[in-house]
């Protein structure tokens, strides 16, 4: 008899009541401008190893765009579809994928198991890589898109765009622990739910936060107000992916965003702004999530649709 853990599709991450509980992340140190710091910032010594698929990684993939660190950080983009081995690297085409530029790696796993040889947990992206010391700095992006928009300005095109600002740090440490608990892993809470109870508890709660957000978002035109910021930046990875995935893959269907004006607005706003939309790939995210969760989408098969038109105009200016 299979129990909700042989069910769930990490079963290391997986409770008795078949929830989905995600792990932490295994490598926290940090790049820092302070005296003496183990890392300090330099141009060229980090490499950032993403996937276009991950909402995490893709929050890294925007905070470097919109500061201008594509000369000082480079990045290798792993092929989208992820088996039992983990992330692997790509043969250089579009759709699956870069080598790596670094090793010669055929998975990420080598370069966690470089840092850690006794690392045994599930392999996830990003991945901020120190090429000096030949180890993985960081692979929580919470913290790296704040090393991001804070240690590296002497390199940054864009050293003035600040998406964590003194002044609005209490109001979007609030916004991200809510919408971090309730949408970003709320969507795989519901998805990865191996029983009907765990969907249930899961599901609900996250729609009710999308209508409270829409509610929010018909008096601010960011979630802190009339400036952008990391809180924002960190949804809009989650919902990019919400009509196209999470609708359908995850069961998150009471709603689709386009169904909720203010919030589908914001969504395409976020698109639309300068630089986005070349971090985000549909093709790469869709393969990813129908192709590697076997036990949700046995077949494989990737969906055509639906046709999103995101370049309407979001009329919120």
């Amino acid at each position: 008899m299979s129990t909700a853990k042989d069910a769930a599709p990490f079963k290391a991450e997986a409770d008795d009541d078949g929830n989905f509980v995600r792990q932490q992340s295994a490598f926290r140190r940090f790049v820092s401008r302070e005296p003496g710091a183990e890392f300090p910032p330099e141009a060229g010594r980090y490499h950032l190893y993403v996937s276009y698929a991950c909402p995490w990684a893709s929050r890294t993939l925007v905070v470097r765009k919109l500061k201008g660190l594509e000369d000082a950080i480079a990045v290798t983009i792993v092929d989208p579809v992820r088996d039992e081995r983990g992330w692997r690297f790509g043969d250089g085409s579009a759709a699956n994928g870069e080598p790596d530029p670094l090793h010669g790696w055929t998975y990420l796993s080598e370069g966690y198991a470089l840092t850690d040889q006794g690392f045994d947990g599930r392999v996830t992206v990003p991945v901020l890589w120190d090429t000096k010391t030949n180890t993985a700095v960081n692979n929580e992006s919470s913290e790296i898109i704040r090393m991001l928009n804070s240690e590296f300005d002497e390199f940054a095109t864009h050293p003035e765009v600040d998406l964590y600002p003194e002044e609005r740090r209490d109001a979007i440490d609030a916004l991200n622990v809510r919408s971090c608990d309730t949408d970003d892993i709320g969507v795989y809470r519901s998805g990865f739910a191996s029983t009907q109870s765990a969907y249930e508890e899961n599901v609900v709660p996250l729609f009710e936060s999308l209508e409270w957000l829409e509610e929010l978002l018909s008096t601010k035109r960011y979630l802190t107000g009339d400036q952008i910021t990391e809180a924002d930046w960190r949804l809009a990875m989650t919902l990019f992916r919400f009509d196209p995935v999470y609708v359908g893959h995850f069961k998150c269907n009471i709603k689709r965003i386009v169904d909720l004006p203010n919030l589908w607005a914001y969504t395409r706003e976020l698109y639309q702004h300068p630089g986005v939309a070349e971090t985000v790939d549909f093709d790469h995210i869709k393969r990813h999530y129908y192709v590697t969760h076997p036990t949700i989408n046995p077949t494989g098969v990737v969906p055509v649709g639906p046709e999103i038109d995101w370049n309407e105009p979001h009329g919120r200016g």
